[in-house]
């Protein structure tokens, strides 16, 4: 009896236009990895073959994007791209008011500004290094209430990007509600490997910082992604669009952060938008000093229009289920191949667990910064770390050492192909065979704040 067919899914676009790459040696790559410190952030993009250092704007524009940049009003004042944003974030997420800013950090340092005050308490299901950074130097403190699974990374529960509502709660009763402004709730939760948050979960936690006078805001960078997993795993939402779903996730908050540099599929901008009259007041003053006129916040009129657009894409079924089985795919080659990776398969990108693929490499090593250049030094293709040197220093100087000690293939949304994500498995796995023979890292140089960027190590003897 013959088998069924299997039918494969494939992207709902067609290559209009293309970039060669560079194809480098390995004696160019070990050449190119001592002069970066062994920091993959500090390599030149001319030395990559295929990049996954990050999904921030490093996606493929539409031809729909690149009409509309050229329907760019660049009046200081009052450019109609700015309005038509304006429309679509209210029609797709909700949200009453918008501030475009140059990027997301933009948004989160100006509502760091205005709703954190020293001394304040805020809870968030996992840190993001900028947005805690912005937290702290506003002075607050930032408190994790993510689920215990979200940090074991063999953990198959469907939602780890989860807010444990008790943990929430002892905070509410250690520190009372006034001393938290609020919780920094994010949609496909990045350092625990692009875990989503469920309905369910969104809408307990809408009930609970109702009742203490509590806002919600919400990291949304990577929401469309998260709407996704809720429509394939929860109950009650696979007959709903990716559209509804966003727009309901956004109305159990009160406001957002956005990094459009993401899910929106631009190069470069973001925005913060609320749903208060008053905090929306004191953001669109505030732009002013940091970023730009309310209007156009740092960005030009262009940057606008293909943000709004990218929007429109970003919650397209089709896109949104080509976008994901593009990282399933690559992460079942990597399973089938042996790699310890994060579990369940995550919406931007595969996690490599680096204490189980280099369990010989103490922490203090750096064993994801080790992995991430070492996979590198193999085939060209880079990648990041986000483990402790991401997790960066307590104000005591100690260290923060995070469970999870990951190396992030992050891809790149309508850039690459299938035969791409053969390469990187294949890659990922001749690293694996040969694993017990890596040495760990020493830190050389650490810059004062997100130290990830820009450090630099040496290989130790």
């Amino acid at each position: 009896m013959n088998k069924p067919i299997k039918r494969s899914w494939a992207e709902p676009y067609k290559i209009k236009m293309v970039e060669l790459i560079k194809m480098t040696s390995h004696s160019e790559r070990k050449k190119a990895l001592k002069d970066a410190g062994f920091n993959t952030f500090l390599l030149r993009s001319e030395d990559v073959y295929i990049d996954l250092l990050t999904d921030s704007g490093t996606s493929a524009m539409s031809d729909r994007q690149w009409a509309g940049m050229m329907l760019g009003d660049e009046a200081y004042a009052g450019s109609r791209n700015f309005y038509h944003l304006e429309e679509v974030v209210k029609d797709v997420y909700g949200y009453k008011y918008l501030i475009p800013t140059h990027q997301g950090r933009g948004a989160e340092n100006i509502l760091s500004k205005i709703l954190i005050k020293k001394g304040d308490i805020i809870p968030g299901n996992m840190y993001f290094t900028t947005t805690r950074l912005h937290q702290e130097l506003a002075g607050g403190k930032f408190e994790d209430v993510i689920i215990d699974e979200a940090h074991d990374a063999e953990n198959e529960f469907p939602f780890k990007g989860n807010i444990d509502l008790k943990k929430l709660d002892k905070l509410v009763k250690k520190y009372g509600a006034e001393k938290i402004p609020y919780v920094s709730m994010a949609t496909s939760v990045n350092m625990a490997g692009g875990q989503p948050i469920s309905m369910a979960n969104l809408k307990e936690l809408r009930k609970y910082t109702k009742k203490h006078g509590i806002r919600v805001i919400h990291d949304m960078t990577r929401v469309a992604e998260n709407a996704y997993f809720i429509q394939q795993r929860e109950k009650g939402y696979a007959d709903k669009s990716i559209k509804e779903i966003v727009t309901e996730i956004c109305s159990y908050t009160d406001g957002a952060t956005m990094s459009a540099k993401k899910d929106a599929l631009v190069n470069i901008g973001g925005f913060l938008a609320v749903n208060d009259w008053d905090v929306f007041e004191e953001a669109r003053n505030m732009v002013v000093v940091y970023e730009g006129l309310h209007t156009y916040g740092g960005l030009a009129g262009r940057d606008m229009e293909a943000m709004a657009i990218g929007i429109r894409e970003s919650v397209d079924d089709d896109h949104i289920k080509a976008r994901v089985g593009q990282v399933i795919y690559l992460g079942e080659k990597m399973i089938d191949y042996g790699v310890p990776i994060v579990k369940p398969i995550g919406g931007h990108g595969i996690f490599v667990d680096a204490k189980k693929f280099l369990p010989h490499i103490p922490q203090e090593s750096f064993p994801a910064q080790t992995l991430a250049a070492e996979i590198y030094l193999d085939s060209g293709v880079r990648t990041m770390e986000r483990g402790i040197v991401s997790a960066g220093r307590k104000a005591n100087g100690e260290n923060y050492c995070p469970k999870l000690e990951l190396v992030r293939f992050t891809i790149p949304r309508r850039v690459y192909t299938q035969a791409h994500m053969d390469v990187i498995a294949e890659s990922t796995a001749r690293v694996y065979e040969r694993r017990e023979k890596i040495k760990g890292l020493k830190m050389v140089y650490e810059p004062k704040y997100l130290r990830f960027f820009q450090a630099k190590f040496e290989q130790l003897k």
